[in-house]
């Protein structure tokens, strides 16, 4: 099989495959309709870190509106991801039988009604139905819009379109916190409706304007549109000989021979049938690896307790001595301006360093600040006396944490698993993943109250301490570089979870 070199898309013998990523990680060249379309599509993330972030401060004003307790904010603030954990699941078949762009617009239309019954809530009961239908909103849009991102984009710059989304989480999640601080100013009972009924505006403009995006061509080959998906790799890659390459590519991925036509695989349609077997039944060595490497990112992503962080910064800051409801408010802003600063920086790194590299200096840095953080709240609770120092420390620190984790952690989820799972299995292969994410931020988000009064909240971060240092070891053994692969070829990185450094070798020779 050939490769495509960087930007003008000229075969390659796989010889000088090496040379060619060289060349790719210095000079990544961006289509202009590809990242729009990037672009377009990951705005819908967007909507889920507003989620995340405006309910951080909503729940203050919640809990003194309603009257609530401790474990009914628990509960309310983790339930979006048992929720997403069902939209996810299901969104992997509907992306499959009716395609991407689709289910991102469908996307949009859940959370548009999910926002408008929040906002419109008059109880915790209604409150939670609001949550519920979000929730499945938001599962939808975690599997599609990385997927269709990833499907559509060249593998010269993948990893800084795939990264898109997890930008548009970050930068939802700061605007979340922006507008706590500023509906925070209105009467208790408007305040938090406004906050999460907000959300409500872009998803309505969104369903509609994703439908001017083109399909997946991944998923036209799969449904035997050959035509229209050299078209849409025709606008998407740089030159006609790269689409045609990419094509054939794409047709062997899906088991069609080269030489068929649209009319030649009338029947042999992909809905996604019979994937939950080869995935979880049947797999195979590659695939195997595959879902190892996949629910490990994904566990290990949400058990270094970034959930308790983005979802309680405000309680974490109070712990740490700051009293003012302003002070934990704009200590909050800085958490969610430091995460979208990094994460734009990790879009540039993903393509120039590699996944690898990138992935375990992040975990590194986020080891080494959860646990200065877990000393220093510890050191303050047992202290009688106020310790400035201790308290600019933790704040420092949980900075520092969030800064680490979307330089490398937080975007390479969603990249690194877009691009591992072959075509077929792709879609519901992802949904698995995404599940594994949701259900522990889940148990994360829903437990961390109650962790930290049994064994206290330095206790809770030296666990998260714990599980980040085993992350480490189970990234440096388990995942291979994928940088400057097309999708079709990082297939054959995988089959032995422990020994992939010499199948990889193999490929570059």
């Amino acid at each position: 099989m050939v490769d495509s070199g960087p930007g003008n898309g000229a075969p390659l013998i796989r010889p000088t495959v090496v040379v060619a990523d060289s060349e790719v990680s210095k000079k990544p060249r961006i289509n202009k309709f590809t990242f729009a379309c990037a672009i377009l599509a990951s705005l819908t993330s967007m909507l889920l870190g507003y989620d995340i972030g405006v309910m951080s401060g909503a729940i203050i004003f919640i809990k003194k509106d309603m009257k609530i307790s401790d474990v009914q904010i628990e509960i309310l603030v983790g339930v979006l991801s048992l929720y997403c954990l069902i939209g996810s699941i299901v969104a992997g078949k509907i992306a499959d039988l009716i395609g991407r762009r689709y289910t991102i617009a469908l996307a949009n239309v859940i959370i548009f009604a999910g926002s408008l019954l929040m906002g419109f809530s008059t109880n915790y009961t209604f409150l939670m139905f609001g949550r519920f239908v979000t929730g499945i909103g938001v599962g939808f849009a975690l599997i599609c819009v990385v997927l269709y991102t990833a499907e559509i984009s060249p593998a010269s710059s993948r990893g800084f379109l795939t990264s898109f989304p997890e930008v548009c989480i970050n930068s939802g999640i700061l605007l979340g916190y922006i507008l706590n601080f500023a509906f925070s100013k209105l009467p208790l009972s408007i305040g938090w409706r406004l906050m999460l009924g907000v959300g409500a505006i872009p998803s309505a403009l969104l369903a509609c304007s994703v439908l001017a995006m083109p399909e997946s061509p991944r998923w036209l080959v799969m449904q035997g549109r050959l035509d229209e998906a050299k078209t849409v790799l025709e606008k998407t890659l740089d030159t006609k000989e790269e689409a045609q390459l990419r094509l054939n590519d794409i047709k062997e991925a899906a088991g069609f021979p080269q030489g068929c036509t649209s009319a030649d695989i009338v029947g042999k349609k992909s809905h996604g049938k019979g994937v939950w077997r080869e995935l979880l039944l049947q797999p195979t060595p590659t695939v195997r690896h595959v879902l190892i490497c996949t629910v490990g990112i994904q566990f290990f992503q949400q058990s270094s307790g970034v959930a308790a962080v983005v979802s309680y910064s405000p309680r974490i800051f109070e712990k740490a001595g700051v009293t003012s409801s302003n002070g934990k408010l704009l200590a909050t802003i800085a958490v969610g301006f430091c995460k979208t600063i990094f994460v734009l920086v990790a879009t540039l790194l993903l393509d120039r360093i590699g996944r690898r590299t990138l992935l375990l200096s992040s975990v590194g840095g986020m080891v080494g600040s959860l646990l200065t953080l877990a000393f220093s709240l510890t050191i303050i609770e047992q202290s009688e006396e106020k310790l400035t120092w201790a308290i600019v420390l933790c704040m420092v620190m949980v900075l520092a944490f969030v800064s680490f984790f979307a330089i490398g952690m937080g975007p390479m989820t969603g990249v690194y698993i877009s691009e591992i799972f072959p075509l077929r299995l792709r879609a519901q292969g992802m949904s698995m993943g995404v599940a594994v994410n949701r259900v522990i931020s889940a148990v994360i988000s829903m437990t961390f109250i109650s962790l930290y009064k049994a064994i206290t909240i330095g206790g809770a971060f030296f666990l998260f301490t714990g599980f980040a240092a085993v992350g480490w070891v189970f990234f440096y053994m388990c995942l291979p570089e994928t940088r400057g692969k097309t999708l079709e070829e990082i297939e054959g990185l995988f089959g032995k979870p422990i020994g992939w450094r010499k199948t990889s070798k193999k490929t570059n020779v």
